[in-house]
């Protein structure tokens, strides 16, 4: 028999099942993975440097800091197929870890000592309750996003109103990644996602 003649077998309908299944245990395996360096970064540290000494309630709140949006992450990709709706929850998850951490560490209103930085509180309250009021849908999760971005910039004011410093860079920052979520969220209303 010609081998030029003969043609492939075909495809069990298993296979794709079965790499689509590989690609998404390799971006769990690096998401988690990266989480993990992230929270093991200050252990590594502390013994060159004297400006981070974290004891193990530090490293407690950063493991649940951290765990808590993979998780949600997890549940979302079970939940949808809609690569729209998991990129919307994904950065609407990273604007979210993103403020309580520099709020935590930092502060973005002063020091992480100020007790201004709560005001940012309000800010993931209405990103939750928009949520929890959109049944999250993809049409309401995008005005909740929406909403969550107008109260990140109603704070950049706030403080500014106040002669609390010039937050209004950071706000607008933050205030783009929940517009980009509301995008996102936008897009999948359309495809049809939940």
């Amino acid at each position: 028999m010609n081998p030029s003649t003969t043609s492939t077998p075909p495809q069990s309908p298993h296979e794709p099942q079965v790499s689509a299944s590989w690609r998404g245990t390799r971006w769990r395996w690096l998401g988690w993975g990266a989480a993990i360096a992230l929270w093991l970064t200050p252990l590594v540290s502390m013994p060159f440097t004297e400006e981070v000494q974290w004891d193990w309630v530090d490293f407690v709140a950063a493991g649940i800091l951290l765990s808590v949006p993979g998780l949600l992450l997890e549940l979302t990709v079970r939940m949808t197929r809609n690569t729209a709706y998991r990129l919307g929850v994904a950065v609407g998850l990273l604007a979210a870890l993103l403020l309580v951490w520099i709020s935590l560490a930092v502060g973005i209103i002063g020091s992480e000592d100020n007790p201004a930085n709560l005001l940012y509180v309000a800010v993931l309250a209405t990103a939750v309750g928009g949520a929890i009021a959109a049944g999250l849908r993809a049409a309401g999760m995008a005005r909740a996003m929406f909403a969550t971005a107008a109260a990140q910039m109603l704070v950049g004011l706030l403080v500014l109103a106040a002669g609390l410093g010039f937050t209004l860079i950071i706000n607008a920052f933050f205030a783009l990644l929940w517009c980009l979520s509301a995008g996102l969220f936008r897009a999948a209303a359309e495809a049809g996602a939940r």
